[in-house]
């Protein structure tokens, strides 16, 4: 869908993913349910993340079927005798249509 990568900034859209979470939970989560995760800005919208999903993994022809947020409080942490707290971080459940994959290392499968 060309149409929703034209709404938004290239240049937002860059910024907009953070990283991909590897992990074992989002590893169980990709081989159950086709999503991959990422850590996203805090204000990016669902439209923006898709967009930004398609346009970023381009070459792989990437189509993403639906998103999913999430906002993870941040743990309140012990440094010495004062305490303080983590950011809060948005995570994103992307969808991938059947049939599809994301290959992070750049390389087509």
């Amino acid at each position: 869908m060309s149409g929703a990568t034209k709404k938004f900034d290239a240049g937002r859209l860059a910024q907009v993913l953070v990283e991909p979470i590897i992990s074992e939970k989002a590893t169980a989560v990709a081989e159950k349910h086709n999503q991959v995760l990422f850590k996203v800005l805090r204000d990016a919208t669902k439209p923006e993340i898709k967009a930004a999903v398609e346009l970023m993994f381009k070459e792989q022809k990437v189509e993403v079927a639906a998103v999913r947020t999430v906002v993870q409080k941040g743990k309140t942490k012990r440094f010495g005798r004062s305490i303080g707290r983590r950011d809060h971080v948005k995570k994103a459940y992307v969808s991938l249509k059947a049939g599809q994959e994301l290959n992070f290392s750049g390389e087509a499968a």
